[in-house]
């Protein structure tokens, strides 16, 4: 156990901010999840704009890479374009 206070803090914080991102992370692989399972491209365009926004958030936010976030937008954009 920490016996300096800025290490007990710093030891409190990081597990709610390890808490958040896992938050964070689950409900963006859940939105990309719930995507790919429509099958109808005006319902697909909807969710689509949702999907993007969550992506670049958590590419601002430093949860996945800002190359990750594109590449992913990338092949979803393919996935909805490809609906028929």
């Amino acid at each position: 156990m920490p016996q300096h206070k800025s290490c007990k803090k710093r030891m409190k914080t990081s597990e709610q901010q390890r808490l958040r991102n896992r938050a964070f992370r689950s409900r963006m692989r859940g939105a990309i999840k719930e995507l790919k399972a429509l099958t109808s491209k005006d319902e697909a365009l909807k969710k689509h704009r949702e999907v993007m926004r969550i992506l670049d958030k958590a590419a601002s936010y430093g949860l996945i890479h800002k190359k990750n976030a594109s590449r992913h937008k990338s092949r979803l954009a393919l996935y909805v374009n490809r609906l028929p």
